[in-house]
């Protein structure tokens, strides 16, 4: 929800209402400062100074005051019943009317407005709004999800609920949280078809995960489904083109979930064999001091003063690498690459790297990556790619990359369906929706320990 609100607009209500809202963030603010990243939070509690602590005078300052009490934005009625009718209405966006206490909302509503219906209200709205815009699933649910969401930054609670109150439009603000992509979209029209329950469960599971990403994914993106095994670029919600891809392992090589941001197409890149191969598999040894031979396998070795050996193969066909590798830095070493390995993509099951995804077809989607994204021309693509020369093309374009796991969602042709949970990674999901809904806190991504391997292709 972008909203731009200019001076004639900006009434006395909304000063009273994000004036209101204003302490709302700050028990977040201040765990996040902390670095807490676990304990619940109830963003609808004021923060209040700890019970018998004394000011601190410092010198040339005034002493610090304790906070004035807040009172919670006002709910009128009508309000307040355009909310109780959004909350009973929730299952169509895959949520528990349940879980947003309907009835104590219709109690405090009969009971009219004051302090009560106010905090409840708000309370209420708060819940909703985090789980519409953030997600329902709690975060140690999200197995291996790295992916950061932006929206709570850029859309914070306070000013949707100041801006829904201002304008009366309840709903509209709620609903405004909802994910701009098609699938997302497809999904919702599917949850009311679902024959069974675990069809259904399974398809709430998949529409929280859109809620995990950005609402809007930008204007040119690029999206892995690791389920699925393909990846799309896509240009303004459209798929422009689509390519099969190898993804990690089962297991400590299961590639993990990012949201992250290209920074340039590496042409004919080079590669640093890993230690586990340099040591592990003698390469270093046979060639350290046989320079000929590794120019012949293209290989350039060197070995250092402590006598450590490294490998690093130069560009060409046979390079692991292939002819393109996606700079897209991240603390997994985890990217989009081409391979000089091309049956594996005739495979039904392509879950075979150690982490890294392997694109059939890099060599065309690293040339449409630099006209789209760099102003590249079609033919200074080509004669980047044909020159055999390392090449790294930076992008001038946001073009932000995403690894997801989606078990139902539409396939590269648009048509909504199912694919194998390869890292069961729903059963988490699908128990965190079986229970009741949990606060949410201020940890924005897993906080399992990120797996590095020696080796990532």
């Amino acid at each position: 929800m972008k909203r731009v609100i200019d001076g004639s607009g900006f009434s006395s209500k909304m000063t009273l209402a994000l004036a209101g809202l204003s302490l709302l963030a700050q028990p977040v603010a201040a765990q996040t400062a902390a670095g807490s990243n676990t304990g619940p939070v109830d963003l609808t509690k004021q923060a209040m100074p700890a019970p018998g602590t004394s000011a601190v005078v410092v010198p040339m300052q005034a002493a610090p005051q304790p906070l004035p009490p807040v009172p919670a934005p006002h709910w009128s009625q009508s309000d307040a019943q355009a909310l109780l009718a959004t909350i009973k209405g929730i299952g169509a966006e895959g949520l528990f009317a349940k879980d947003y206490e309907p009835d104590k909302l219709s109690a405090a509503i009969t009971r009219g407005e004051g302090p009560e219906l106010d905090e409840v209200a708000t309370r209420l709205f708060t819940w909703l709004a985090e789980d519409l815009r953030d997600g329902r699933t709690p975060m140690p649910a999200r197995v291996q999800w790295f992916a950061v969401d932006p929206d709570q930054d850029a859309n914070p609670t306070a000013l949707i609920l100041a801006d829904a109150l201002v304008r009366s439009d309840i709903k509209g603000s709620l609903m405004a949280l909802s994910p701009t992509v098609p699938d997302y979209a497809a999904l919702k029209a599917a949850l009311p078809k679902a024959t069974t329950p675990k069809q259904t469960a399974l398809i709430r599971a998949n529409m929280d995960r859109w809620r995990w990403l950005a609402r809007d994914l930008g204007t040119q993106y690029l999206l892995t489904n690791v389920p699925e095994q393909m990846l799309r670029l896509t240009v303004r919600n459209k798929i422009i083109k689509t390519y099969k891809v190898v993804v990690g392992k089962p297991g400590k090589t299961a590639t993990p979930q990012l949201a992250e941001t290209v920074e340039g197409v590496i042409f004919n890149p080079t590669w640093t064999v890993p230690q586990s191969i340099v040591v592990g598999e003698g390469l270093g040894a046979r060639l350290v001091n046989n320079p000929k031979q590794a120019e012949r396998e293209g290989y350039k070795v060197t070995k250092a003063a402590d006598g450590t050996i490294y490998v690093v193969q130069q560009p060409g066909d046979n390079n692991s690498l292939g002819r393109m590798k996606l700079d897209m830095p991240n603390e997994h070493a985890i990217f989009l690459h081409d391979t000089p390995s091309k049956s594996a993509f005739n495979l039904p099951a392509r879950a075979l790297s150690h982490g890294c995804v392997r694109v059939e077809g890099a060599t065309e989607l690293a040339m449409t990556m630099a006209i789209l994204g760099a102003n590249m021309t079609p033919d200074d693509a080509v004669a980047v790619h044909t020159s055999r020369v390392y090449t790294k093309v930076p992008m001038t374009k946001t073009f932000p990359v995403y690894l997801t796991y989606f078990t139902v969602a539409r396939d590269v042709t648009g048509t909504l369906r199912s694919f194998a949970d390869i890292y069961g990674r729903d059963a988490p999901v699908l128990a965190s929706f079986a229970q009741p809904r949990q606060l949410h806190t201020t940890q924005r991504k897993s906080n399992e320990a990120v797996i590095k391997l020696d080796n990532p292709l």
